[in-house]
């Protein structure tokens, strides 16, 4: 499967992405909405999207833009309490995982596998915060790792092994 990482990147409101890989600046909350909705356009529905960064690099908010993308209109906060958030009325449904209360793998992986089954019987896309609690590999997951740089933040995507940019 071809996937053509920089198409609509200007229709979006990114920024051109730094051709050396599938990277993007975002400096305002407003951008990392924009990736959220411009993912939607790259990755298959029922994806697995594993979400990396320390805390405040914008996981959250980029989950927020997918659910925006999805037509979701509730809310989106963080499942740090809850774990999983399900919200069916998007396009498709979202589920949203946060692992990082779980220190032990197997608890963080008895979880992901839950959720997994759940997500993909209904073609849920599946997006994880704090994959790093996982001990399961996931060839087929895509990786988007986002860090703090300068007053923004830098967001890189990393497909499956199976999927050539």
């Amino acid at each position: 499967m071809e996937v053509n990482l920089w198409r609509d990147a200007e229709a979006s409101g990114l920024p051109e992405p730094d051709f050396t890989g599938c990277n993007w600046n975002l400096e305002t909350l407003e951008k990392t909405h924009a990736l959220g909705h411009q993912l939607l356009c790259l990755i298959p529905n029922d994806s697995i999207l594993l979400l990396s960064g320390p805390l405040g690099a914008g996981k959250t908010s980029l989950v927020q833009g997918l659910a925006e993308g999805l037509g979701i209109s509730e809310p989106i906060t963080s499942p740090t309490f809850a774990l999983a958030q399900h919200y069916p009325q998007g396009t498709p449904r979202l589920v949203h995982l946060d692992l990082y209360r779980l220190e032990m793998a197997a608890a963080a992986d008895e979880l992901f596998l839950q959720e997994e089954e759940e997500a993909r019987a209904t073609g849920a896309l599946l997006a994880v915060e704090w994959p790093e609690r996982l001990s399961l590999v996931l060839p087929e997951a895509w990786q988007l790792n986002l860090n703090h740089e300068g007053d923004g933040r830098k967001a890189q995507l990393i497909p499956p092994k199976n999927v050539s940019t």
